[in-house]
């Protein structure tokens, strides 16, 4: 703050005519509007009234000390002396009082030094204290001492101890495991093959072999934990993978179709990228895939690009902004250059390589801005034949893992890709998307195992990533486990199962939010008013001829449609042979039937036309209709020759001529 900056309160009369008179003028004012018009600004030093103010506040605290510190003597005076008028003075007494006179020193001391500080640095600014605050005693011990009082020795070797046991907690990542609770969500009946949670934990999609979708907010769902949202994205196509963008606000959605889709948080569709041509025998110059998907998986930083791999021996990178084509194509090859089937495929954890597994048990790892050779590629890295689940990286980077469908689970550093580093084996899977991941601080890869109907339960089995030892299991239940998941934010395991149910696995101490929220909340009672008893419209005001009539016994019902000569009246028998009456017989039942039957099959012998045409000749003369009453008048007399029998001919006949026959 600048010292002496002038306040001008308003402007007087010079300022505005530019007049030298000092006096207002009151004509001028009452114009103006406004009275006081001419007065002159007033300066303030403000230094010199902060400095005033700091003087002032430092004298009262400093009374205000002096007094407390007065009245503090004199409260310990008074009892130093109650207690040498109950007890005789005695060397004991002397130490008493000698160690009550302790603190009273020990207090002016701190007092002193409390002003010295408070003069030097920390001065108290401000109005003075309450009388209340001046008048009561206040312990200067209590003042000095803050928190919770110092424990006594074996307490504080105790603590010691638990410390030492909390470390020796923290170094077996077993003890961080968060599976002392657990809620079931129930997606459907069918194979839970998809599971996707967003970065901030709050939301839950599932997806499975029925074709279903479904969302769960956990801080919305209550103790009956139900889906808020159920849709279909990709028709009558199994939902193979789901998984939420980097930032949550899009879901990448895989299914046995050729065509990816991007949804939102709210299940409507942004994206769906385009079909390839199917006709074009070099993969890389169509547009988009062309035969089914295996799965998807979003770039960890770069915000709307993913990548897919399918059935087309290709691994596609995305954008959502540009569904039209992909932005490049992999070609995953084998060591003769044939093309291989790549069943699972992701990102490194800085977005820099992506790796593929392969139907023939390899491995290959691309420079995500190089497409045309692999950077990384083991040829054997799982049985050939055999579809390789999942392929995911740990957290720092350098270490990936695969899960083989030769039941192994393998761990591989990128660094030296020429050897696994461990293996384990006797992991059954049935299923072309059992996964694994790495536990938050990168300690333990857990995967799931598959059974047979009937024949155990499935188990979510933890590796120690150090030495690769089965360290932990967990029973889930009598099916297989297919998907697993573990939240770096939240501390829970998210499991799909086979028989159509999602787990949720957390520890109240050790887990944040999730599933913590939706357990306390109780089950939401339905309301009557939701609940119709029948399920007609009820119209109070209604007419008497638009009431429903009031259900009768069926007794007297059955009576009175007795009395009915409609209802009460015979059905017609069928009818039996050609038919009578208009109706067609029981034969066939169609009109087609019944001219087969009366006219197609009529066996009447029509070999000479002519007679055919002549049994008609004495009706039509008789009653002439068509062609005879046209040329009536016109037309001569019909004359028909006469044709004697052969007999007759013969008989007829001259007589070289019979000879000759």
């Amino acid at each position: 703050m600048r010292s002496g900056c002038p306040i001008m309160e308003r402007p007087g009369p010079s300022d505005v005519t530019g007049s030298d008179t000092s006096g207002p003028d009151p004509q001028l004012a009452v114009t103006m509007g406004f009275t006081g018009f001419g007065k002159k600004a007033r300066t303030f030093d403000l230094e010199a009234m902060f400095e005033q103010t700091r003087r002032t506040a430092v004298e009262r605290s400093r009374k205000t000390l002096e007094a407390r510190e007065k009245e503090e003597e004199m409260n310990r005076e008074k009892e130093l002396r109650r207690q040498t008028e109950d007890i005789e003075p005695t060397p004991s007494g002397s130490n008493v009082a000698r160690d009550c006179s302790k603190p009273s020193s020990r207090g002016t001391s701190s007092s002193e030094s409390e002003e010295s500080s408070d003069s030097s640095d920390d001065e108290l600014i401000g109005p003075p204290l309450p009388l209340k605050m001046v008048e009561e005693p206040v312990n200067h011990l209590e003042e000095d001492i803050l928190g919770p009082l110092p424990a006594p020795l074996g307490e504080e070797a105790e603590d010691d101890d638990d410390d030492d046991g909390d470390s020796e907690e923290e170094e077996n990542p077993v003890q961080k495991i968060p599976d002392s609770h657990e809620i079931t969500l129930k997606h459907g009946t069918k194979t839970v093959s998809a599971l996707g949670l967003d970065p901030s934990g709050a939301r839950l999609v599932t997806g499975g072999y029925d074709y279903d979708v479904k969302f769960w907010d956990f801080a919305g769902m209550d103790a009956s934990f139900k889906a808020f949202r159920s849709l279909q994205p990709c028709e009558c196509h199994q939902i193979k993978s789901l998984q939420y963008s980097n930032t949550g606000d899009m879901i990448l959605v895989v299914s046995g179709s050729s065509q990816a889709k991007v949804i939102d948080r709210d299940g409507f569709e942004v994206m769906e990228c385009i079909k390839g041509d199917q006709y074009i025998v070099d993969m890389a110059n169509t547009k988009g895939h062309t035969a089914m998907l295996h799965t998807g998986s979003w770039h960890p930083k770069i915000k709307g690009e993913f990548v897919t791999c399918s059935n087309d021996a290709t691994v596609r990178t995305w954008e959502v902004e540009n569904p039209k084509k992909q932005k490049s194509v992999f070609k995953p090859r084998t060591m003769q250059g044939k093309k291989v089937v790549p069943t699972t495929c992701t990102y490194s954890r800085d977005g820099n390589l992506i790796a593929a597994a392969c139907q023939n048990g390899s491995i290959q790892i691309w420079d995500r801005n190089l497409t045309v050779h692999p950077k990384f590629h083991y040829k054997q890295a799982h049985d050939p034949g055999t579809d390789t689940s999942c392929v995911t990286f740990s957290y720092d980077g350098t270490v990936l893992a695969s899960r083989g469908g030769d039941d192994t689970l393998k761990l591989w550093d990128i660094r030296q890709f020429n050897k696994p580093l461990f293996s384990a084996s006797g992991l059954p899977t049935m299923f072309p998307m059992t996964d694994c991941c790495f536990s938050p601080d990168d300690k333990l890869i857990v995967t799931g195992t598959s059974v047979q109907r009937g024949c155990g339960s499935g188990k979510l089995v933890f590796f120690e990533r150090r030495t690769f030892q089965r360290v932990y299991e967990i029973d889930i239940t009598d099916a297989s486990v297919v998907r697993c998941l573990w939240h770096p934010k939240l501390n829970q395991i998210m499991v799909g199962t086979g028989n159509g149910l999602a787990k949720v696995y957390y520890d109240p101490n050790k887990s944040q939010r999730g599933a913590k929220l939706c357990v306390v909340k109780t089950q939401r009672k339905a309301k009557q008013a939701e609940t119709l008893t029948q399920d007609y419209i009820i119209t109070p005001h209604a007419l008497p001829m638009f009431r429903e009539p009031r259900q009768r016994s069926t007794r007297k019902q059955l009576e009175k449609d007795r009395l009915d000569p409609l209802k009460s009246h015979k059905p017609e028998p069928p009818v039996a042979g050609p038919g009578r009456g208009g109706r067609v017989g029981t034969h066939g039942g169609t009109l087609s039937s019944y001219i087969v039957k009366n006219i197609a099959l009529d066996k009447t012998d029509d070999s000479n036309p002519r007679e055919a045409i002549l049994r008609h000749a004495k009706a039509a003369e008789d009653n002439p209709y068509w062609v005879s009453p046209a040329y009536s008048k016109t037309q001569p007399k019909t004359m028909f020759a006469q044709v004697e029998s052969d007999d007759e001919e013969t008989k007829n006949e001259p007589e070289w001529k019979k000879r000759k026959i």
